[in-house]
């Protein structure tokens, strides 16, 4: 039987799971997927004159189109980090059977 900290690790891996599956399918891709060559952002200055920044910019793809998604999967990847850190520094008990 399992104990508690591998039940609640798993509830938690799979909600983080069910969180980027989510984001991936509610990001709207464009036309990457419908043409057969994908639609090439090139990089433009940052803002117009103006002060708003240009939609066919770089940096309005990353982080006005895709940012929600970008927040997920950094978020994702800190967890991550901090999961590894945290098994890392897990003193072994001497019983390698588990």
């Amino acid at each position: 039987m399992m104990n508690k900290k591998v039940m609640v690790g798993i509830a938690a891996a799979a909600m983080l799971l069910t969180v980027l599956v989510a984001s991936v399918a509610v990001t709207e891709w464009g036309d990457y997927f419908e043409n057969e060559s994908p639609q090439k952002i090139e990089f433009v200055g940052p803002v117009d004159d103006d002060g708003n920044m240009d939609t066919n910019s770089l940096n309005y793809a990353l982080f006005e189109k895709y940012g929600p998604l970008l927040l997920i999967l950094a978020l994702l990847m800190f967890g991550a980090m901090i999961g590894g850190v945290c098994i890392a520094r897990e003193e072994v008990d001497g019983d390698d059977t588990n």
